[in-house]
């Protein structure tokens, strides 16, 4: 222990030893006591670069010396360390042979001086006592702050063994720059080259020789040179000095750097890192939190600045940030940042800087912030019962939450019990309601909770729960009991009280779901109501029935008891003989079988005769039998029908199907067997294969019809029908399961086995016609059952049509396709329905292929499905074909629906043709169907191998299942041909089904040179009609007031007006429903069925005007003591002309539209395939042409044969005579273009009658102009006196005098003549008005009514 009166100065002293041998320093002389401490380089801490030395063997080696100084006088220790801090280093020791000592540099760490009875020894600023010291020694508290156990700056007393106080943290990297005056060289950026190279040389070199007198030096790297002047950059790894050694060193830098480099010494900058304790509280920080930045460091020093990278920005003090600094005990510098109320706009990267000097202490951290989430079911529905319900808030990120809240807003009050668990970072609110609090009549009352998380810094987050509180359920069920026979029907109401609920549906005591088509549900404001209906109940339905309404976890059940008593379906009853043929004198046995042993009452009836039959078992068959003797019967012959009546114990009772019986004289029989019965020769009868001649197991009967003749002596088998046993079976099982209230779980079973059966018995199907049309009639039926097919499923149909489309079938399906045309069409319907109830389980795609059918199908998934294109390809066929959807079409589905595509290589045989010898398939017929309704225009592709023969040409067409009375038939609506190869036949549609390609030899298709001429004659000929019609009501319009002088003219041309107008817009819409429909484009429905409405009322207007102008000649010149005025005249003429068409056309239209039949499916026309709405004008029209002829020959008949008294005016008859002419005309041209026209309308017409319409349509108009109008010569004069008057006044006298000698109907006129001739009269009839009758034309006789 040092003299208290002694103060003692410990310096630090850092010398290089240069030796060739092993040092012996001996220091006592100069130092006491004096403590060497040697860093090896291979030691505990890297030690500084060696420093190179002229030869090899020379070890240099680098000393820190700790040196202890004791002074008797205080007063020197002020001047020593200033002397000791005047020193310039390095300074260089004696020089041996041997040895080399440098001084690097001396630093005072250490200072003790005398306080009252103790020493105090304090370090000097950068240096602190080490740790241990701290502990095992007393500390000045009076100047220290620290705690115990950290390093503290001074002590009482120095350590006898030392050491003295050392630097102050661990190693840092200095960033540091200084600028050099001089002007930047692009080289300065490139480091290879020489400019570089020797700037980086010669400054490391001064930098080496400056800041080697830093404690812990180690290296010194120039890391790059930047424009301004010329700034450059470098790091130096050290301990961290002091500025006042720093400021030394860069004076030794300055000295031993050459002066052209004009370094700047005021420009030193350095920046430390790992000097600064960053801290952010709390760890994870929630928007709302309020968040705690503090910087900690040893440099004592008030100057701290904070800043946001994110935003560039320093931050100041304001009513979000709080920025504070202070020292700490004249130690620590701390800086804190305090953020209020965070959000993710304050997240990003801070910086923290404190300055001292040319040094900057800089640390940063990036924060993040993160919105608070809580998860929790957003809807709940929960029923009053009574019965516990959590209500769950999870938070996404699980810390420590100060509290978590619960709140609930809303019209009722059901409080609940929350628990939060800390670990989960879960709350859950537990509640109960009941009837009470919820009663029905605020059923669906909706009440909102709200759970608020609170974390302990201030942020909030909460999520709203919305719940739906419903009463329980009361159900009301059917009271009175049930209680039927099979056969019969029933139903059960069940009746809720409550509207609100999840699911209703039904099921069995042993809770099998009830199949859904058998039951169904209505919503009403204040209740439900299910009812189950069975109409055909067989003996599955016997048991308990529960109605169930689902509400969440809730269940309200109401149940009933059915009771169900055997008793034989009426299809289920076999019954022979179908028809039998007895003898006056004979007797028959009559039978009736079913396949069960029940205890029956059964009675044959035959008129009001009843007898009791008797009863046979054989096997599961059992059979009630009765022998009829004929002499019961008072009369012969005659023809009976007997029937077999079923009673069970409910006396509920079955008749069966009738039994006919003919009794016949004996000497007409002439075929008999013990089997089929007795005949006259011709008879056909038919009977029950099970009890034909036909093999059959009595275990499993055959089923169908056989057809007997009588020819000659013998019975002959007309027709077999005959189902083999197997199948059979099957058929009777498929009729029972669509019967089933769980048909759904029996369906997948049930195709298993008819698929195993059917591979099994190829050849009874190949056989037997009515093998085959029993499965057609099983895939029917099953068809219909379900909602959904799985792969296995389908697997399973496809299988079974494998086998009944395999070519050893074609000859059969011929046969059954003469007896029954639609049974390929029930096949492909069947097929498409099972398609659309296909749902894949696992993978989007499923292929399934087989000799004779090949299916693919994709799943649409959400987002960008791909593009929808499958291949076929049927080597034993020598076909293939492809379809193809676009992905952008596919974007229009429904997500997770279903494609599926069927192809069928020998479909194409079967199916029925459009016309027989005319149009065929002769390709592929593939099948697409989607799962769900397309709303929206869908198109798809398809190619087609071309077996095209000689002259024949493809049309793109699909199955049209609606048409020929719903048989089915190729329908080319909507496609077309969009490309032909040599192999292929490319066809584009807008709708899906079933696709093929037609080859239709005669009638005329898109692009060929029929289509192309009809097309130029209909659009050049109905623009020239256009034109006459026009021009004939311009001439109209010119000579109106000449022509229409009495009221026969007048009324004439408003008929030729009318007709000419009428016909003219006809043919203007006739060319819009051109323009609407091609074959390249598909129909705009709305704008076809507008333009079909327009036509059919124009063209009838047409003809319904000439009728108009046929009957008003009738009545002028029949009815000639009437007289009507011309506005009565004109009222009925447009009534006629326009009321009728208008009321026959809106009939048609509101008839048919509505089912979508109005219109062709190609075409902008009257539908005449599916309603025969082509006759609405055909019909009109032909009676019109009927009663135009008619007229007209009555007209000439009467005009040759005038009454005694008679005589119009000359002006009258040429007016009545041009009525003639127009009507003999107009009515025969009119007559015969729509009788070509019925003609085109069939299929498979001739060429020919397409030409002759479209030309004789062509020119309409020209006729009705020359006929109706230019042919009259009363309009020849009017225009000749419009455009000539010269020639007119010649012509005009020659007229008059023409008119005055020879009257129009005198036989010397030459038209007279002509009449006359043609009905064979001779001599002169004069026409002559009486004596009473006025010379002007405008007036009328009291005899007569002719017109003015």
């Amino acid at each position: 222990m040092k003299s208290p009166r002694r103060t003692t100065l410990c310096c630090m002293i850092i010398v290089i030893y240069l030796s060739q041998a092993t040092p012996n320093l001996s220091l006592e002389s100069i130092v006491h006591p004096l403590i060497l401490r040697e860093h090896e380089l291979a030691g505990k801490e890297p030690l500084r670069q060696k420093r190179a030395v002229a030869s090899s063997r020379v070890v240099a080696e680098e000393y820190t010396v700790d040196v202890e100084i004791s002074f008797e006088n205080a007063s020197f220790l002020e001047p020593i360390k200033t002397y000791l801090n005047s020193l310039s280093f390095p300074i260089q020791g004696n020089s041996t042979d041997q040895a080399t000592t440098t001084i690097l540099s001396i630093e005072v760490t250490t200072v003790c001086r005398p306080t009252g009875n103790e020493i105090w020894c304090s370090c000097e600023t950068g240096y602190r006592w080490p740790q241990e010291r701290c502990l095992h020694n007393l500390t000045c508290q009076e100047h220290d702050g620290f705690p115990a156990g950290h390093r503290c700056s001074c002590l009482k007393g120095l350590p006898p063994k030392g050491p003295f106080c050392q630097l102050q943290g661990a190693d840092v990297t200095l960033r540091m720059s200084v600028r050099l005056n001089v002007g930047f060289q692009q080289d300065l950026k490139n480091s290879s080259s020489a400019l570089y190279r020797s700037y980086k040389t010669d400054l490391e070199t001064a930098f080496w020789k400056g800041y080697s007198i830093l404690p812990g030096f180690k290296l010194v790297t120039v890391t790059g040179f930047r424009p301004g002047s010329v700034v450059v950059t470098y790091e130096v790894k050290t301990t961290t000095p002091s500025p006042e050694l720093m400021r030394k060193a860069n004076d030794q830098v300055m000295r031993n750097l050459n002066q052209t480099y004009k370094m700047d010494y005021n420009s030193f900058q350095v920046v430390t890192s790992n000097e600064t304790k960053f801290t952010i509280v709390p760890e994870i920080i929630f928007e709302g939190d309020t968040v705690t930045l503090m910087c900690e460091t040893e440099v004592l020093s008030s100057n701290v600045s904070w800043h946001h990278v994110e935003r560039h920005s320093d931050i100041q003090n304001n009513s979000r940030f709080s920025v504070y600094t202070f020292v700490l005990n004249n130690m620590t510098s701390i800086s804190r940042l305090t953020i209020y109320n965070i959000t993710q706009g304050d997240a990003g990267e801070y910086i923290c800087k404190l300055t001292l000097d040319i040094f900057e202490y800089e640390s940063r951290k990036k924060m993040d912030v993160t919105p608070i989430r809580i998860l929790a079911t957003e809807e709940m529905k929960v029923t009053c019962d009574n019965n516990p319900v959590s209500l769950n808030c999870c938070s996404e990120i699980n810390v420590n939450w100060s509290t978590v809240e619960w709140k609930q807003q809303g019209k009722i009050n059901i409080p609940g019990n929350p628990e939060t668990d800390t670990d989960s970072g879960c709350s859950r609110y537990t509640l109960k309601a009941n009837g009470r609090q919820c009663p029905s009549s605020l059923g669906g009352m909706r009440v909102t909770y709200v759970c608020e998380f609170i974390s302990e810094h201030g942020a909030r987050g909460s999520k709203s729960i919305e719940v739906t509180f419903t009463s329980v359920a009361n159900l009301t069920i059917t009271r009175d009991p049930i209680s039927v026979s099979e056969g019969q029907n029933f139903s059960i109401k069940c009746i809720s009280d409550v509207s609100n609920y999840d699911e209703v549906y039904w099921n069995t005591s042993a809770g099998i779901k009830i199949y859904p088509k058998f039951y169904t549900t209505k919503r009403y404001a204040d209740g439900a109501e299910s009812v189950l209906t069975v109409n055909t109940v067989t003996r599955e339905w016997n048991g308990t029935y529960h109605c169930i309404f689902r509400y969440k976890n809730s269940y309200s059940v109401a149940t009933k008891d059915v009771t169900v008593y055997p008793l034989p379906l009426e299809p289920n009853i076999m019954v022979d003989p179908l028809e039998a043929t007895i003898p006056c004198n004979g007797s028959h046995h009559f039978k009736c079988c079913i396949e069960e042993n029940e205890d029956y009452k059964v009675t044959f009836q035959m008129d009001s005769l009843s007898f009791l039959a008797e009863k046979e078992a054989n096997g599961k068959q059992v059979c009630y039998k009765y022998n009829f003797m004929a002499s019961s019967v008072s009369w012969c012959p005659k023809k009976l029908n007997v029937f077999c009546h079923f009673t069970n114990a409910a006396n509920n009772s079955v008749q069966s199907p009738s039994m006919k019986l003919n009794l016949v004289p004996g000497e007409n029989i002439m075929c008999q067997d013990p089997i089929i019965g007795v005949g006259e020769p011709g008879k056909v009868i038919q009977k029950l294969c099970q009890f034909s001649s036909v093999p059959s197991s009595p275990g499993s009967p055959t089923g169908g019809i056989i057809t007997y003749k009588c020819v000659g002596s013998q019975w002959k088998v007309k027709k077999n029908d005959c189902i083999s046993a197997p199948i059979n079976s099957l058929l009777q099982l498929a009729k029972a399961l669509i019967k089933s209230p769980y048909q759904d779980a029996k369906l997948p079973t049930y195709l298993k086995d008819l698929s195993v059966s059917t591979g099994k018995v190829k050849h009874e199907v190949s056989s037997f016609p009515g093998s085959l049309g029993a499965i057609i009639n099983i895939l029917d039926l099953l068809s219909t059952v379900p909602t959904q097919v799985n792969s296995e499923m389908m697997t399973h149909v496809l299988s079974t049509v494998n086998t009944i489309l395999s070519k050893p079938v074609l000859s059969t399906w011929k046969v059954v396709q003469q007896q029954q045309t639609n049974q390929s069409s029930q096949l492909l319907d069947s097929v498409e329905r099972f398609s659309r109830a296909l749902r894949p389980e696992d993978s989007t795609v499923l292929s399934i292929n087989q000799t004779n059918v090949q299916m693919r199908s994709m799943v649409i998934k959400p987002g960008h499905p791909k593009a929808y294109k499958q291949s076929f390809v049927f080597s034993d066929s020598d076909l293939w074909g492809n379809v193809a959807i676009e992905n952008c079409q596919l974007g229009n589905l429904q997500r997770d629906s279903s494609i599926v595509t069927v192809a069928f290589p020998t479909l194409k045989t079967i199916l029925a043709q459009d016309v027989p010898g005319k149009n065929f398939a002769n390709s592929l017929v593939m099948t697409t169907t989607v799962s769900h309704n397309i709303t929206l225009p869908f198109s798809i592709s398809m190619t087609f191998k071309n077996i095209n023969p000689s002259g024949a040409v493809p049309r793109c067409v699909f199955w049209n299942f609606d048409l020929a009375n719903h048989t089915g038939g190729w329908d080319s609506s909507g496609c077309y041909v969009n490309k032909v190869d040599e192999d292929s036949v490319s066809c584009i549609c807008d709708h899906l089904t079933s696709f093929s390609i037609l080859m239709s030899p005669d009638s005329p298709y898109p692009g060929s040179l029929l289509e192309i001429l009809l097309d130029i004659i209909s659009y050049i000929g109905l623009c020239f009609s256009i034109l006459s019609l026009a021009a004939c009501l311009v001439v109209e319009a010119v000579v109106w007031k000449s022509v229409t002088k009495n009221r026969t003219s007048y009324m004439r041309h408003i008929c030729i007006v009318n007709i000419a107008a009428s016909l003219l817009v006809a043919d203007s819409w006739f060319i819009v429903a051109a323009a609407i429909h091609n074959h390249y484009h598909p129909l705009n429905k709305t704008a076809c069925v507008a333009a079909t409405f327009f036509i059919h009322f124009f063209y009838l207007s047409v003809f319904f005007w000439m009728l108009t102008l046929g009957l008003m000649l009738f009545y002028r010149l029949v009815f000639i003591l009437h007289d009507a005025s011309k506005s009565i005249q004109k009222t009925i003429a447009f009534s006629l002309g326009y009321g009728c068409p208008l009321v026959i056309s809106v009939i048609t239209v509101g008839a048919t539209q509505p089912q979508e039949v109005y219109t062709r499916k190609n075409a902008c026309w009257l539908n005449w395939e599916d309603t025969k709405a082509l006759l609405a004008f055909v019909i009109p029209a032909l009676i019109i042409v009927v009663v135009n002829m008619t007229i007209m020959i009555v007209v000439i008949s009467k005009i040759l044969r005038p009454s005694i008294g008679d005589k119009p005016s000359k002006q009258e008859k040429s007016s009545l005579f041009q009525i003639n002419k127009s009507i003999g005309v107009l009515t025969p041209l009119l007559g015969l273009t729509w009788g070509f026209g019925l003609a085109t309308v069939f299929q498979g017409s001739n060429a020919v009658f397409h030409i002759i319409f479209t030309l004789l349509n062509a020119f309409q108009g020209l006729f009705i102009l020359l006929f109706g109008c230019l042919w009259d010569q009363k309009v020849q004069e009017a225009l000749l006196k419009k455009f000539s008057l010269s020639r007119w006044s010649s012509q005009h006298s020659k007229s008059t005098s023409l008119g005055s000698s020879t009257p129009v109907f005198s036989m010397s006129s030459p038209i007279s003549r002509r009449f006359n001739n043609l009905f064979g009269k001779t001599g002169t009839y004069n026409v002559s008005t009486p004596e009473t009758t006025s010379s002007s034309l405008e007036n009328t006789s009291s005899a007569y009514s002719l017109l003015n």
